[in-house]
């Protein structure tokens, strides 16, 4: 009867959202440098596979570039900036906003990363949590939403479907 219970237990955490969500592989980087995002994701959609990614490139993200995956087509939205940044000491006024991964297949009992480059500008200040807000598509029109951001006084843990975030730290070595 205990090894009853104890398995509910253990299948009913397993099967919580708080182990479901699409994470950073790292959680923090350096503000003002550039910034491998890896997506996980760590499941399809209640049963069915995914077949498109969608990432919203945030402000002050920019020079992104996109890893292409094996089976997948990769689309980029390009687009205005809020105003102009310095890349590599060159005015950039625009660039990709948003990035797709479509008509690919990850089952629902496989885990996957999606991958894109870029770097944050200089002017975010350290502590900074910048959010990433992502759509997991399912082939028949469903879709899981990454996207929730905390308001103020809220964490991500007390959101259902919060969109994955990255906290800018000190530069390496301080500067």
């Amino acid at each position: 009867m205990y090894r009853k219970l104890i398995l509910a237990a253990a299948l009913a955490l397993g099967a919580g959202p708080a182990f479901a969500h699409v994470t950073l592989e790292q959680a923090k980087t350096p503000a003002g440098g550039s910034y491998k995002a890896v997506f996980r994701v760590p499941h399809g959609c209640d049963g069915k596979p995914t077949v498109a990614v969608r990432v919203k490139i945030p402000e002050g993200f920019i020079g992104v570039k996109p890893m292409p995956k094996p089976g997948w087509t990769l689309d980029k939205v390009r687009g205005k900036y809020a105003k102009t940044y310095e890349l590599f000491g060159t005015p950039t006024s625009e660039g990709v906003t948003e990035v797709s991964w479509s008509g690919g297949s990850l089952p629902d009992d496989e885990y996957d990363e999606f991958v894109l480059r870029g770097t944050f500008v200089g002017d975010l200040p350290v502590g900074s949590v910048i959010y990433f807000p992502i759509v997991q598509e399912c082939p028949d029109g469903a879709a899981e939403r990454w996207i929730e951001v905390p308001a103020s006084g809220q964490s991500s843990d007390d959101l259902k479907m919060p969109a994955p975030a990255v906290t800018l730290t000190e530069k390496a070595g301080g500067h």
